[in-house]
């Protein structure tokens, strides 16, 4: 397919079918960009991303959908081509895929797979796609004004410690500092590089505990005493992407209902 010339902003999101990623899709589709979605293989995934494809189209963007394993290298360049291909450009990179813990408990249960997991997915895959779509920024440069961003989507846990599933903690740290250390190197280069952090948002990985959660919200875990929710997230996520923080490098949006502001 030969790429049609477009005026108009292209994202692509990961961990799109369902979720944060799902909200942040039609957020952005609603504010008016294109968008490469992309999910994990297996037919669940291909109909929840069939479905958010559509959702997003009926909000006027255009949608190309893309499915393979984030952790696969080989992967990222088929996704950047995914927007190249089709609009002769890209805009903004949303790395929100990741990967929970096989089982919550022991820090010192954890397994070299579980913790393996959360780093390929969590941390490695967020670094190479931020870099390989970092490459086609610099080469594209900025077009009709449209501000060029990767937000990659943590957890409060970049901060706050969570000893029972301590490898997702580890895994969100390291990409906190990937945000940085990409904000930095584009930031001459007029490419905004950011972090959201959400806290506890009722999402199909929080759903295992749900019943726990609901009880530590009622009792206080965060000031607003309730869940927080993926459309919260996608808000602050298309805020970052249109480029109205102009002036800011680095900058990690804190979405937890004040969970992590000190408190004694």
């Amino acid at each position: 397919m030969s790429a049609q010339s477009t005026t108009r902003p292209v994202a692509l999101v990961t961990g799109a079918a369902r979720g944060i990623g799902r909200a942040c899709a039609l957020a952005l589709a609603e504010a008016g960009f294109h968008l490469v979605l992309a999910d994990r293989e297996g037919d669940d995934h291909r109909d929840l991303l069939a479905s958010a494809a559509e959702e997003a189209r009926q909000a006027g963007a255009d949608v190309v959908q893309v499915h393979g394993d984030i952790a696969d290298l080989g992967l990222h360049a088929k996704l950047v081509q995914a927007a190249v291909t089709h609009w002769d450009r890209l805009d903004c990179l949303v790395n929100n895929a990741g990967v929970g813990v096989l089982r919550r408990g022991d820090l010192l249960a954890v397994t070299p797979e579980s913790f393996d997991r959360c780093q390929q997915v969590n941390t490695r895959a967020v670094f190479f796609l931020s870099q390989a779509v970092a490459l086609h920024f610099l080469r594209q440069g900025e077009r009709d004004g449209h501000h060029r961003s990767i937000v990659n989507i943590t957890s409060s846990n970049a901060e706050a410690v969570s000893i029972n599933r301590g490898e997702y903690c580890v895994s969100k740290c390291a990409s906190s500092m990937t945000t940085r250390l990409f904000a930095l190197r584009l930031a001459e280069a007029g490419v905004g590089v950011y972090e959201v952090r959400p806290g506890v948002i009722a999402t199909d990985m929080t759903l295992p505990a749900k019943k726990d959660y609901d009880q530590r919200i009622a009792d206080g875990l965060a000031p607003m005493r309730r869940w927080g929710y993926p459309s919260d997230v996608a808000n602050a996520v298309t805020v970052l992407a249109q480029g109205r923080l102009p002036y800011t490098v680095g900058q990690a949006i804190v979405v937890d209902g004040g969970l992590t502001i000190p408190r004694f």
